[in-house]
């Protein structure tokens, strides 16, 4: 931490004791949110599996499958806020340890589920114990780094998430082929334990020392407005049908509540979140993007394991290493994206790395049942390296408009954001798949009773495995389910495509571009404004 010769002196905020291990800190963080991440991405390679009948798997309906990946995200983005909260007032170490305990109880208890009821409400505990979690690695690399690390750090924290996708389908892929589908949730065990010890030895812990009165209005209304928001977010999902009242009420009233928390935020002496910081172009468009980015990830991701698996007829296995060019490319570039950034400025780097991301979505709809694998290589590699050159530079943008102090609330805003946008993708693009196949898969089961049709036109897995029951009489059938499959998949793909295009948009107009070299920061001064670049690390 020594100071080079002329440079002016800069005051370390960070103990030298924690310091000189941050790194080993930030391995440890890293494999925290590999846990979060490692769940999400195996279980998009086993929702087959799940779907098929016992002892294969439960049976579960598409209903049932969104259900099971949405429960975690309403907890999780239910709870985010109050999660940072708590992590900024008692402790951002506590609420990890708490955070990973819950996660390893819903993973164990998730293995034994006997029905798709019992494997929802597991996956809900896991998103109580993620809700903690996610926020708090990133509050605490904030506070184990300087300002100057940090853009390094949050890079290579973002690379993590790569690597979880890789081993996520891979391992999920190998488990699946040798054990029953709740190994997928077990293996979360062992990886919980071992980060358990690495915390209690390694972690900091850290708080705002300032922290004002808790705010326990402000915590009940943003809980409520969340959960009713993200749940009316499914159920329209679910039902393919925003206009429901079912879908409208709850959707009206979390916004209504949302409003009510943000005019009182405003007002409160000890706010959650300071709602000022949204009046930044650059920090609303950083918020905005990471939204805009998971929506369209989001849904692809749910139907493209259909497409690998259903369609091509490929192994959960095969289909997660399909995945690997993906995770590579994040691993490899997001490290290193604050160096484009200082190079070429965020707007410009976030601009083409989203447009990026909508090209490798707009790919999907070129595919079809003979696509060559090197052809969807490319395509993965193209969107990872496009979300590389993304998430690390609106993460910066977001962390850093905020006082280290407040890391928590900073860090939860960011994954609040991402988890409802993540929400809507899965419901509006799933609504959109499921409405588009129900339209065209209808005109060829005239031959099925009436009572089988309805049950045959929910999703391409329920059609296949009607056409499997008719024998030899059922292959008109499987042709038919996958050239209805594909239509849908087409049509959802230019969907996800214009709402990257869209990302695109915002970062282009509202981020930053490429400015001099800043100053070193001042007390009092500029340092917490996510319009003026940090150094970068070297």
């Amino acid at each position: 931490m020594s100071i080079p010769s002329g440079a002016p002196a800069v005051v370390p905020q960070v103990p030298e004791a924690v310091h000189r291990r941050r790194w080993a800190i930030l391995v440890v963080l890293m494999f925290s949110l590999l846990i979060v991440v490692l769940d999400n991405s195996i279980l998009n390679v086993a929702v087959k599996t799940i779907a098929s009948p016992a002892p294969t798997g439960l049976g579960a309906t598409q209903s049932e499958l969104e259900w099971a990946i949405n429960s975690y995200t309403l907890v999780f983005a239910g709870l985010l806020f109050t999660a940072g909260l708590l992590g900024d007032r008692i402790g951002r170490k506590k609420m990890l340890l708490l955070g990973i305990v819950l996660f390893g109880i819903g993973s164990a208890f998730a293995a034994m589920s006997g029905s798709p009821g019992e494997l929802i409400a597991w996956r809900a505990v896991m998103g109580f114990g993620a809700a903690f979690v996610m926020p708090a690695t990133l509050a605490v690399l904030m506070n184990v780094f300087e300002r100057d690390e940090q853009p390094k750090a949050i890079g290579i924290w973002a690379g993590s998430v790569g690597l979880g996708i890789a081993i996520g389908p891979i391992t999920g892929g190998l488990l699946l082929e040798h054990f029953w589908w709740g190994s997928i949730f077990l293996v979360n065990v062992p990886v919980v334990i071992i980060a358990l010890i690495a915390m209690l030895i390694l972690v900091p812990d850290s708080r705002d020392p300032k922290p004002g009165r808790l705010d326990p209005l402000g915590v009940v209304l943003s809980i409520i407005g969340l959960v009713l928001l993200v749940y009316g977010i499914i159920r329209g999902g679910e039902l393919a049908d925003f206009t429901d009242v079912s879908v409208l009420l709850p959707v009206i009233g979390g916004l209504a509540v949302l409003v009510v928390f943000v005019l009182h935020e405003k007002r409160s002496a000890s706010p959650a979140i300071d709602i000022t910081y949204f009046r930044k172009p650059a920090f609303s468009a950083a918020v905005a993007a990471i939204a805009l980015v998971f929506f369209a990830l989001m849904g692809v991701t749910f139907f493209s394991a259909f497409y690998m698996q259903s369609v091509r007829g490929w192994t959960a296995l095969q289909s997660g290493l399909l995945i690997l060019p993906l995770a590579i490319a994040q691993m490899v570039f997001a490290p290193r994206a604050r160096l484009v950034v200082a190079r070429f400025g965020a707007r410009a780097v976030c601009t083409v790395g989203m447009l990026m991301v909508a090209a490798g979505l707009a790919a999907f709809a070129l595919f079809d049942a003979d696509t060559p694998v090197w052809l969807m290589c490319v395509v993965f590699f193209v969107q990872g390296t496009g979300m590389a050159h993304v998430m690390p530079p609106v993460t910066v943008a977001v962390m850093q408009a905020l006082p280290r102090e407040k890391a928590g609330s900073g860090s939860a805003v960011n994954n609040t954001f991402r988890q409802v946008g993540g929400a809507l993708g899965i419901a509006v693009l799933g609504s959109v798949l499921s409405a588009v196949y129900r339209s065209d898969i209808e005109s060829h089961l005239g031959a099925l009773p009436a009572a089988a049709r309805d049950t045959a036109a929910e999703s391409i897995e329920t059609t296949l495995g009607i056409a499997e029951k008719m024998g030899p009489k059922g292959a008109p059938l499987v042709t038919a389910a996958h050239d209805a499959f594909l239509g849908a998949m087409h049509v959802t793909a230019i969907s996800s495509a214009f709402v990257a295009l869209l990302g695109a948009i915002v970062v282009a107009l509202f981020l930053p571009g490429r400015t001099p070299a800043a100053q070193p920061p001042v007390p009092g001064g500029a340092q917490d404004d996510p319009t003026v670049p940090a150094p970068a690390a070297r």
